[in-house]
C-alpha cells in the first residue's frame, strides 16, 4: 500500500529548503507520495508575528539555520535578493514582487506532477549560495528544467491568471491551520502534524509503524 502525506512549504523558509532533499530521497527510496501544498510565508501572511518577537529570537534563528545547514552538509546563504522584501518604513507590509510569483510557480509545478522536484531545484538556486539575482536570467528556468518541467509554459500559465493560483494557496493555508499548525515546513501524515525540518525522523518513524516499504 502506497502511503501519502501532505507537505506545507514556503519558498522563504530556509528550513523548508533544508528538509526537501530528505523528503525527495524518501519518496525515491520508499513507496510513499508527497502532496505538496505551497503557502505564503508568515512574513507576508502575518507580518505582526515578526514585529512582536523578542530580539533574541532573530539572533538565535540566524545562528541555528547556518548551523543546521552545516550539520546536514548543505550549502547555504541568505538569498540575494530575499524572496520577501522589507523596508524601514513599512517592514514586510509592502509590495512583494517575488514571493507571490514564486509560490504560484510552486503550485503550477504541483499541478504538473513535479511539485517536490521543483521545490528541491528552485530552493537550491535560491538558498544554496551559488546564485546571485536568482530572479533574473534563466536561473528559475534551469531549475524547472532540472525538475522535468517546461518553465516557459508554466510561467505563462502563472502570469496569465495569478488570482487562480492565489486561490489555491489560500486553500492550502486554510488546510494547514486545520491540520494543526501555521508554520513551515509542516508535514501531515495520518491526521498528525509534524512541524519543522527536525521532525523528519519522527515522520518516517510513524510511517514505518504504518507499513512503509522500500520500493522494488
Amino acid at each position: 500500500m502506497t502511503l501519502s502525506y501532505d507537505l506545507y512549504w514556503s519558498f522563504r523558509s530556509p528550513y523548508s529548503y533544508l528538509v526537501t532533499p530528505r523528503l525527495l530521497a524518501l519518496e525515491r527510496a520508499y513507496d510513499v507520495t508527497c502532496t505538496v501544498r505551497p503557502v505564503y510565508p508568515l512574513a507576508v501572511r502575518t507580518p505582526e508575528f515578526f514585529e512582536q518577537q523578542d530580539p533574541l529570537w532573530v539572533r538565535y534563528f540566524m545562528v541555528d539555520v547556518f548551523r543546521e545547514a552545516a550539520f546536514l552538509g548543505l550549502p547555504f546563504r541568505w538569498p540575494r535578493p530575499d524572496p520577501v522584501q522589507q523596508s524601514p518604513q513599512e517592514g514586510y507590509r509592502m509590495k512583494q514582487p517575488y514571493i507571490h510569483r514564486l509560490t504560484h510557480l510552486g503550485v503550477a509545478a504541483v499541478q504538473r506532477g513535479r511539485g517536490l522536484a521543483f521545490l528541491n531545484e528552485a530552493s537550491r538556486v535560491i538558498w544554496g549560495g551559488g546564485t546571485d539575482n536568482w530572479h533574473e536570467g534563466d536561473h528559475l528556468a534551469r531549475a524547472a528544467e532540472g525538475a522535468g518541467l517546461d518553465f516557459a509554459e508554466m510561467a505563462a500559465a502563472v502570469d496569465a491568471d495569478p488570482a487562480t493560483f492565489a486561490a489555491v494557496v489560500e486553500e492550502n493555508q486554510i488546510a494547514q491551520r486545520a491540520a494543526g499548525h501555521w508554520g513551515v515546513p509542516m508535514m501531515t501524515f495520518g491526521g498528525e502534524p509534524f512541524f519543522g525540518q527536525d521532525r523528519f525522523d519522527q515522520l518516517k518513524w510513524r510511517m514505518e509503524q504504518q507499513g512503509l516499504k522500500r520500493r522494488a
